[in-house]
């Protein structure tokens, strides 16, 4: 099964943290690309609902997420790892990108793309969206027994 959903943490992943807020260079062509990639990106993350919007609207707001960004699905969830079946109760069909490998479910590890931690000091040469774009799309081409990498919208 191709995973047709992409959960996105939020903190250290797509921006520094809650408090800061500072987006990862290239986040609005990153979430564009992924947007092309997969029919549903959802937001997956321990920031609270409310807060998330909030930070979602202000990134809008200044040009740096698209305007659908705002709103996109917000998966409410408990316990300490992030369960993909609380995505979607169909296991395989999210792939979970994340920085912070401990918040993987036990047994999901073949679902998550690790992206690396965008920490202080939130360089402008950060190119950890891209890793996690070509981490993405070399794994959903295992995941399709396709080994080329060639992407969905190719084939459009």
């Amino acid at each position: 099964m191709r995973p047709n959903t992409l959960a996105l943490d939020l903190e250290g992943t797509l921006i520094s943290n809650a408090v800061s807020q500072i987006p990862r260079p290239g986040l609005a062509q990153f979430l564009e690309d992924m947007r092309s990639q997969f029919d549903r990106l959802v937001m997956f993350t321990t920031v609270p609902e409310e807060r998330a919007r909030s930070i979602a609207a202000l990134l809008v707001r200044e040009g740096t997420a698209p305007a659908w960004f705002a709103e996109l699905d917000y998966i409410c969830w408990s316990g300490k790892t992030k369960d993909l079946r609380y995505v979607s109760p169909h296991l395989g069909s999210t792939l979970l990108l994340d920085d912070h490998e401990p918040y993987v479910h036990p047994g999901q590890d073949h679902l998550w793309v690790e992206i690396p931690l965008f920490g202080s000091p939130y360089l402008s040469e950060d190119d950890g969206l891209k890793v996690a774009s070509d981490r993405l799309v070399e794994r959903l081409s295992l995941l399709d027994g396709d080994k080329t990498g060639t992407r969905r919208d190719e084939h459009s």
